[in-house]
């Protein structure tokens, strides 16, 4: 297998990472900075592994490098998957990636019949959420015969809180801020709805040592489900998992407008609020010396042979010490690479543009989970 994983980031680096270490894959990392290289890649270099330098808004170079690969995962922000899949189809070569983003995703959507000519698969949303929430989600809802509502529950968090956020960045502090003042779409009543991001606080119970959790909606881990399930769910609905008393510290932020993205004028200089914001507490929330954790539950609620029936998926995942790789790491990018992996086997039935939850054989994706130490527990 030649695979193309584009982003050398952490998630990009961990689905490298989990490529040569779970199969006989040749891998490609391509980024705009590919270097330094993270820890965890830095004894690979040079056997099966290749790093190059790639700019990926530059269309031509990015078909020039994906001719000839088997398999190409995106790890880039969001914003590029929509021209990247294009391209993997122009290609035709599989493609997956971290999505995020609901209009991209409906835009990939778009090329499902150029895919399906092109015998490949094309699958957005394969992180963690969206990604393997949405999988699980899915075989709940297969399980019952009549499904009255859906909840997911994600969140990826320190192990060891502190104020005043009881919170340190797993991944990109744009991407937690665009959850945080988007409004999450959600089923209610059987249609597609919006609500305020960071709304409808409600708590979730985890075993120790993580115990209460505060849940409070959020954009994007949804994806597409409400839409595909119009009409079949009363309700459906996503929500960020975080320590008890976060998300009324970041309401009263984005209230005072330091999240806004639009630009205001400050002693003659022209800034936007968002981006002070960043520059001050990004710092502060960047701890990579503390191990992190991740905390996921799914409960299916409807009916199974006339009786009443909840099917629920829960895992707490945390930092792998030995590899000095966190659980968001582990969990989005070993996600991707699993599916590529699936793509190119063959274990990914349907050529053309699928979503995960679809798309994803539920066995296979679990045990596959297993192996690597990311084990989902089940009950009713």
């Amino acid at each position: 297998m030649k695979a193309l994983v584009l982003g050398s980031g952490l998630q990009g680096s961990a689905c490298a990472w989990d490529l040569l270490n779970t199969s006989d894959a040749h891998v490609t990392l391509a980024d705009l900075e590919p270097d330094p290289l993270p820890a965890v890649l830095k004894g690979h270099r040079g056997r099966r592994l290749k790093v190059v330098k790639l700019d990926a808004r530059d269309a031509p170079a990015v078909a020039t490098l994906m001719t000839g690969h088997d398999a190409v995962m995106s790890a880039l922000p969001y914003y590029l998957n929509g021209d990247l899949a294009r391209i993997a189809v122009e290609v035709g070569v599989h493609y997956s990636d971290l999505g995020g983003n609901t209009e991209i995703v409906r835009e990939q959507q778009k090329l499902d019949g150029a895919a399906r000519e092109k015998k490949i698969s094309i699958m957005p949303d394969c992180g963690l959420a969206p990604g393997m929430v949405n999988i699980l989600a899915a075989e709940g809802i297969r399980r019952l015969d009549e499904v009255e509502s859906v909840r997911l529950y994600v969140g990826g968090l320190p192990q060891h809180p502190e104020p005043p956020l009881n919170y340190h960045i797993v991944y990109s502090i744009e991407g937690v801020l665009d959850y945080y003042t988007a409004p999450s779409w959600v089923l209610r009543n059987g249609k597609p709805t919006r609500v305020e991001a960071l709304s409808e606080l409600e708590t979730v119970e985890f075993s120790a040592p993580v115990g209460m959790l505060e849940a409070f909606h959020t954009g994007g881990g949804i994806s597409i489900m409400p839409w595909d399930f119009e009409g079949k769910i009363a309700t459906m609905e996503y929500k960020t998992l975080r320590y008890p008393g976060h998300a009324t510290i970041i309401r009263a932020i984005r209230e005072l407008g330091l999240l806004d993205v639009d630009p205001i004028v400050v002693d003659g200089a022209t800034v936007r609020p968002r981006d002070v914001f960043v520059a001050l507490a990004a710092p502060k929330l960047r701890k990579d010396d503390a191990p992190d954790l991740v905390a996921l539950k799914v409960i299916v609620a409807g009916t199974k042979d006339g009786e009443a029936r909840t099917e629920t998926f829960e895992l707490l995942d945390v930092y792998d010490a030995e590899h000095d790789m966190t659980s968001m790491m582990r969990t989005t990018g070993f996600s991707l690479s699993i599916t590529a992996q699936m793509q190119v086997g063959g274990r990914v039935e349907r050529f053309g543009v699928t979503a995960a939850y679809v798309g994803m054989p539920y066995e296979p994706y679990v045990k596959a989970l297993a192996k690597r130490g990311i084990v989902i527990t089940e009950g009713r």
